[in-house]
């Protein structure tokens, strides 16, 4: 077993297994504890747990984007160090190879017993369950053109609807927790196997990219199917009730895939990712009254239903009155303002984050992990947002401190891997 011949792959792997380069924030990752496991020597001889629960890779559609939301997120964006298109495109299947096996509940390469190298998965994930795996893919902006320079040959290629948002009001980013040439979304119902997942797929990455910045997340704040309730985010409000569903086809091919003839062809059955990191004022928020607090999202809290209602989905009535006149949702209340044209509507599914506190005020970094999927985010996300900053209430208890925007291709078939129809143009 050790003494196969060691090639120039495994010379670059093992002088690159110093680690992943990828870290769990400023805070640690407090919640990063896997539920109760239940391993049993008895269980199957391919290691997973009873039941375990796989989501396919391959497909029309990347998985992670109409899948039923799990309950953790690794995300990661990365800046590449190569100048050659050929090995962004050979990354790419690399990741396509790797994420395949990993959602299959596999390690994320071959079985290595050299003694002289590192193995090729590295094992913390081993024995569990591949807890509803989804992997992922997305390129930015700054992959087909940076500082206005074509670096790939891929400029031609570019979408339209990639081009880099437009500056919001209010917002206060951090340039070194936004954007990226490429993205990973690692969504799991264990947040180890989301974590192991990224961690391997940088890993492969060594030499070719780095990470820019990372983002855990815990606790959905979107259901993305109608078997799922509503969760509630860390406000303590009920978050995304009227979100798009996955069993909702139609408004799925209308809002969220881009069709066929619009904008490049490499993008046809693919869609947009747009991530803000929202950080809550929780000190502030939790000295608030219930009224405040109600009256700031146009909800109750408890039931989540629309002010003056009793159900949470009830609909919202904009135009209904107290005694004395006065709408019972304010002008300023984010349902009102969040409230989408037939145009606006989006697909969420973000998650909670907690990095500890911040130095300066000693007050908690937490808050949304926004992640939103649409057709066309200047026509959908880009006005929704530019509403909701100019009057809504929240945005005295928020603020958005990174963002960014990246193109996911359509799936990949067997064999193929994702992004393939983009990089074979070339």
């Amino acid at each position: 077993m050790g003494d196969r011949k060691i090639s120039r792959r495994d010379l670059l792997r093992f002088a690159g297994a110093g680690g992943a380069g990828l870290t769990l924030g400023a805070g640690g990752y407090a919640t990063l504890q896997r539920a109760t496991d239940t391993r049993d020597a008895g269980d199957a001889a391919d290691g997973l747990l009873p039941g375990a629960s796989k989501v396919p890779f391959f497909g029309r559609n990347q998985a992670g984007i109409s899948t039923t939301q799990q309950e953790h997120m690794q995300f990661a964006a990365l800046d590449l160090v190569t100048e050659e298109v050929a090995e962004v495109r050979d990354l790419f299947r690399a990741w396509s190879e790797a994420a395949a096996r990993m959602t299959r509940g596999e390690p994320a390469g071959e079985e290595n017993y050299s003694q002289f190298l590192p193995p090729d998965d590295t094992g913390e994930a081993f024995g569990l369950s591949p807890a509803n795996l989804t992997l992922t893919f997305g390129v930015g902006p700054s992959l087909f053109e940076k500082n206005g320079e074509d670096r790939f040959g891929l400029a031609k290629a570019m979408p339209d609807a990639l081009s880099p948002l437009p500056p919001l009001t209010g917002d206060v980013l951090d340039g070194a927790r936004s954007d990226g040439d490429l993205c990973i979304q690692a969504c799991a119902d264990d947040p180890q196997v989301a974590f192991h997942a990224v961690r391997n797929l940088v890993r492969i990455a060594r030499g070719l990219a780095v990470v820019r910045w990372s983002q855990l997340g815990f606790g959905r704040t979107a259901s993305t199917s109608k078997t799922q309730a509503t969760p509630r985010n860390l406000m303590g409000l009920k978050d995304g009730t009227a979100n798009i569903k996955a069993e909702d086809t139609g408004l799925m091919d209308h809002f969220v895939w881009v069709p066929q003839g619009e904008g490049p062809s490499w993008m046809a059955g693919g869609t947009y990712l747009v991530s803000r990191r929202i950080r809550m004022l929780i000190e502030v928020w939790d000295r608030v009254s219930l009224a405040e607090q109600e009256g700031s999202i146009g909800r109750h809290k408890y039931s989540g239903a629309p002010i003056g209602k009793e159900d949470e989905f009830d609909p919202v009535d904009l135009e209904a009155k107290d005694e004395s006149g006065e709408p019972l949702i304010s002008s300023d209340a984010h349902v009102r303002l969040a409230r989408q044209s037939a145009d606006e509507k989006i697909l969420r599914r973000g998650y909670s984050f907690t990095d500890g506190f911040d130095a300066e005020r000693g007050q908690l970094d937490a808050g949304l992990f926004f992640i939103s999927f649409q057709r066309d985010p200047h026509r959908q996300f880009v006005p929704l947002q530019q509403r909701l900053a100019a009057s809504d209430r929240l945005n005295e208890y928020i603020r958005h401190t990174a963002s960014a925007l990246f193109a996911c291709p359509p799936g990949a078939s067997e064999g193929g891997y994702v992004g393939e129809r983009l990089f074979e143009s070339v």
